[in-house]
């Protein structure tokens, strides 16, 4: 049946932090570990380790890029510089082959182009190139994953990816991821999507996302919080922000995408129990702890009192005899009736008589009154349609030190059992071992409540 996933957003969500309370809560490593592995990509290397954050104990998970692709994602003096440092960098080129256009963002680094592409250095000795969508999900395709997996890791990059090109208003085939911040979504998403496969996540229940607000710096330029692929990301696909004074960015493009492709509801449950809890850490530091918290929850699990539905028909007889009521009787269980009695009344003109009751399902109705109107002199039935409250009951068979006994075992709302020996199994072990048909039911339903208790 799956598990249900809470995610409390309260300092927001990022594609490390997801992954590391996933983690937290108890995804196998080495088998993200080998996912990871799987990945046709170069320059980078993961990290699981735990960190405090407030003092709360956390688990991190940290993406190494080698120099080559190294990004500013996690540096706070990169992502908040002064107003000089942050001014907005873009660069064009005419080199008779069309016009050139680079955008840049921290994180996830979007990269779109319009014109011919190339591969362009822009610091002495970092030369990068560019994935476009089809790409990166070949890459996805190529690794070792499951193909639950999988799904999901394609799902979320491309709600990544629509949120990008409708930012910088080009079509999705346009979208290039550059390959610094390529190689750590890839990662980030991949393995978030392995968790939530490894711990059979089938539904997420995400009922806010805190963020930030102000402006952060990207690559070449401030934008504002939410930036503008967490909004798209947001009004796509409903996600419910909630706007906090914190000055900075606590939802990121891929935070806000693996968000999107995973929740299923909005709302808690008006009463749950948390089955396990874990804490995911985030790299920057604002004016709240950077911390995720996931928890698997569920109902607790209380025997259902089942409803439904049954009728009861009755009838006065004061001109039948004892033997054939008796005949009626064993012939209305034959034919599926769930209970009869015969209640004692008095009639007009002060005549001893008897009620038939009968209780059945609504189906039985007309065998049951043919029945009832062919071996009786009733001229007439009342019926009524009845709802009933009914426990959960099974049928046992358990070893006494009678002998074996066959009990019906009720469970009560509260979960306390009860049980209560078959008439036929206390008369049988009553006369084997010559003890009073009481004081052999006593002694099965002592025994078997025990067993049960």
């Amino acid at each position: 049946m799956g598990n249900t996933l809470y995610l409390e957003c309260s300092s927001g969500i990022s594609g490390d932090m997801a992954v590391a309370a996933l983690l937290d809560l108890g995804a196998d490593q080495e088998v993200l570990k080998k996912a990871v592995a799987s990945l046709p990509v170069e320059g980078c290397s993961i990290e699981i380790s735990r960190v405090k954050k407030s003092g709360l104990d956390a688990c991190d998970f940290l993406v190494h890029l080698d120099e080559a692709h190294e990004n500013h994602d996690h540096d706070m003096e990169y992502l908040h510089g002064t107003e000089e440092q942050c001014r907005s960098h873009v660069h064009s080129h005419d080199q008779g082959e069309g016009h050139h256009t680079h955008t840049h963002f921290h994180g996830e680094h979007m990269h779109t182009h319009e014109g011919n592409s190339h591969g362009h250095s822009h610091e002495a000795g970092a030369h990068h190139t560019h994935r476009g969508l089809q790409e990166v999900l070949a890459i996805i395709s190529q690794a070792e994953l499951s193909g639950r997996a999988k799904e999901t890791a394609v799902r979320i990059f491309t709600i990544l990816a629509e949120a990008e090109a409708k930012a910088h208003g080009v079509p999705l085939e346009q979208v290039h991821f550059h390959e610094v911040g390529a190689v750590d979504s890839i990662v980030d998403i991949v393995a978030a999507a392995v968790c939530l496969d490894d711990l059979d996540i089938t539904e997420t229940v995400i009922p806010r996302i805190c963020e930030g607000r102000g402006f952060v710096r990207c690559q070449h330029g401030v934008i504002p919080v939410p930036v503008p692929a967490v909004v798209n990301i947001a009004q796509a696909n409903q996600l419910p922000l909630h706007l906090t004074e914190t000055e900075g960015e606590l939802v990121t493009p891929t935070g806000a995408a693996i968000a999107a492709a995973i929740r299923t509801k909005e709302q808690l449950p008006e009463s749950f129990v948390i089955k396990k809890t874990g804490i995911g850490a985030g790299k920057r530091t604002y004016d709240r702890p950077s911390l995720l918290r996931a928890m698997l929850i569920g109902t607790k699990e209380q025997p259902a009192v089942k409803h439904d539905c049954v009728c009861r028909l009755e009838t006065n007889i004061d001109d039948c005899t004892g033997e054939t009521l008796g005949y009626v009787m064993e012939r209305l269980f034959e034919a599926g009736a769930r209970d009869v009695n015969y209640t004692p009344v008095y009639m007009k003109k002060n005549r001893p008589a008897y009620q038939l009751n009968v209780i059945c399902s609504r189906e039985s109705v007309p065998e049951l009154e043919s029945i009832i109107f062919r071996e009786t002199t009733t001229i007439g039935i009342r019926k009524m349609e009845m709802e009933r409250a009914v426990l959960e009951r099974s049928p046992e068979t358990v070893q006494t030190s009678l002998g074996e006994a066959e009990v019906k075992v009720c469970t009560l709302p509260s979960g306390e059992k009860r049980c209560y020996p078959e008439y036929a199994a206390a008369e049988r072990l009553a006369a084997k071992n010559g003890i009073s048909y009481q004081d052999a039911f006593e002694q099965i339903k002592r025994e078997t409540q025990e067993k049960f208790r």
